[in-house]
């Protein structure tokens, strides 16, 4: 045997126990039992629920506003003279009873010219008595008692009545009427001269001081009723529905401790265009307030009728919220969205019974599995 030959059958040997080696650890491989194939387990997410049951509910409107005073009104002068002093300076924050002067002014001229005008109806009538006793004798009398009570320094009394027409012009023939009328247009302007306080109130105002003169027209300062206020808040047109004139609003400050009840008096027909509000007056009135005080609260609303209230955070796309069917799967159930309010929602169109979750779930979705809390 040839080298070459040896060297062939070398070659030939050792593939032939390459392939038996490779055939042999396969067999081997087959007889091994394979190891059992591990399950993963699934955990499903724990969800909490509430059984619906729809009932009537009560609602609440926030509101919030400045307070202004009720009634406050700008002083002027129907008459010019000296400002006197009375027995309340007349500053800004002075107090007035209802009734007592906020204001005397010198009416030394008028009253002197009055006078002298009821002097001279007096000398008219006296001259007048003679041709009346001849004229008409049954008038005698009672003017002539009127002229014996006649007092300058007293408003004066009504002039006696006619007995017919032909009396009457007798007397009106005397000027008496047009000079009688001519006094009570001067005792009218005279009581212009004291501004007595039309309610009890502070002043706000006050643009004159003790000694000047007052000028016809003038603006002299403003007076505001305290201890009644109105909270004008603004409303969105959209919750307008839910309020009335005469509900009860609970208002509280941020800045003093104190809770006022408020009730509703007016609702304005104008809309804010570029807002879309509407101002709503609420009548509101006690101890500690003040003008310009901000006040929030919280406004009665109408009750909506089977519907229930739940936390705002488990609306979907406003529009829907998850439920739980089968006690294992999520579904997205469409609801109708009746109010909204800062924490919760007022919803109808789910069935009583119903099992509403109440808890967040991390990319939830619709059909999905999960396990519900004991």
């Amino acid at each position: 045997m040839t080298k070459s030959q040896r060297r062939l059958i070398g070659i030939v040997v050792g593939i032939l126990l390459l392939i038996g080696g490779y055939f042999g650890m396969k067999f081997l491989t087959a007889q091994k039992p394979e190891p059992p194939v591990r399950q993963e387990q699934v955990r499903r997410k724990k969800v909490e629920t509430k059984a619906i049951s729809n009932q009537a509910v009560s609602t609440k409107l926030d509101v919030q506003g400045r307070l202004q005073a009720f009634n406050k009104i700008g002083l002027f002068s129907e008459v010019t003279g000296t400002l006197k002093a009375t027995g309340r300076p007349f500053k800004v924050g002075t107090y007035f009873p209802k009734g007592a002067p906020l204001l005397r002014i010198d009416d030394t001229e008028t009253r002197l010219s009055l006078q002298a005008q009821k002097a001279t109806l007096l000398n008219s009538i006296a001259m007048m008595m003679p041709d009346l006793k001849i004229d008409y004798p049954a008038s005698f009398e009672k003017w002539d008692s009127y002229l014996a009570e006649f007092n300058v320094d007293a408003p004066i009394k009504e002039l006696p009545e006619a007995d017919n027409r032909s009396e009457k012009l007798f007397v009106s023939g005397r000027n008496l009427y047009t000079q009688y009328y001519n006094i009570k247009s001067v005792e009218e302007r005279l009581s212009k001269f004291v501004i007595p306080a039309p309610f009890s109130g502070v002043l706000t105002s006050s643009n004159i001081d003790v000694g000047a003169v007052v000028r016809t027209g003038q603006q002299i300062g403003e007076l505001m009723a305290t201890g009644s206020y109105e909270l004008v808040a603004t409303v969105p047109l959209s919750q307008l529905d839910f309020l009335k004139t005469g509900g009860k609003v609970q208002l509280r400050s941020e800045d003093i401790q104190g809770n006022w009840t408020g009730t509703i008096k007016r609702i304005s027909d104008q809309i804010d265009p570029g807002s879309q509000t509407v101002e709503v007056f609420i009548g509101v009135s006690g101890e500690n307030l003040r003008e310009g005080m901000y006040l929030r609260g919280e406004a009665d609303a109408k009750t909506l009728a089977d519907a229930v209230e739940i936390d705002r955070n488990l609306l979907i796309d406003q529009r829907a919220v998850y439920t739980l069917v089968q006690d294992t799967i999520l579904q997205l159930t469409p609801v109708n969205v009746l109010k909204y309010d800062r924490e919760t929602v007022v919803v109808s169109g789910l069935a009583d019974g119903t099992n509403l979750v109440t808890n967040t779930i991390a990319g939830a979705y619709d059909g999905m599995f999960v396990e519900k809390s004991e």
